[in-house]
């Protein structure tokens, strides 16, 4: 068995543990990206996870596992690093508008250059602070960048009025929930089970405007 084989069936048995059905060419676009991470991370240290085994569960299944919450025509990835959730989640369900964004030089000519290897129609990559962003977006993905009252003041102008916000934490963040800006509202908790991962290490919060 050769190694993207196994990286294959891996990624494939997490998506089934998932409950996911995604389109037929996602499984290998979703391995091209996880081999065009690994050769830019050995020059740019784009992610601490070196392991490819260990990049499909901590990377695309753990991007993935958000997937059935993601809603709306449009989406903001934010502090995306090397695109995630949001290429894993652009290649899931392709004709989305997706926004990468990330103040990181290295890591946004990263993204441009899997925007273009992979094809990604749609996706965007900028470099910039989230506070400096422009636009509304119906959905808008965080993974574990900032604590909730950090993210939201800093992008919670970029957020529709009736779109959700989808921050990926580790543990119930139960902390930082007084931090969350009144003009904001926590709509649920979910503990994600991701394949490989033990339960309690992935949470999901959603957030919402307050009174909408």
């Amino acid at each position: 068995m050769t190694a993207r084989t196994a990286l294959q069936t891996q990624l494939e048995q997490g998506i089934d543990a998932l409950g996911l059905r995604l389109p037929a060419d996602a499984v290998p676009r979703l391995l091209d990206y996880l081999a065009l991470l690994e050769r830019w991370n050995a020059a740019y240290n784009l992610t601490a996870v070196r392991d490819p085994a260990q990049m499909v569960t901590r990377h695309l299944l753990d991007a993935l596992a958000i997937f059935p919450y993601v809603q709306g025509d449009t989406l903001a990835d934010l502090g995306t690093g090397p695109g995630l959730p949001g290429i894993p989640i652009a290649i899931a369900a392709p004709g989305r508008q997706v926004l990468l964004v990330d103040s990181n030089g290295k890591k946004v000519r990263f993204l441009r250059e899997a925007i273009r290897a992979l094809k990604l129609e749609g996706v965007r990559a900028v470099q910039s602070r989230v506070e400096d962003v422009e636009g509304q977006f119906d959905c808008i993905t965080a993974r574990a960048f900032a604590s909730l009252a950090d993210m939201l003041a800093w992008g919670g102008h970029l957020l529709a009025p009736q779109g959700i916000w989808l921050a990926m934490k580790g543990k119930t963040p139960d902390d930082e929930l007084p931090g969350v800006p009144p003009a904001f509202a926590v709509r649920a908790i979910h503990a994600l089970q991701v394949p490989g991962l033990e339960a309690s290490e992935r949470h999901l919060v959603v957030l919402g405007r307050a009174g909408c």
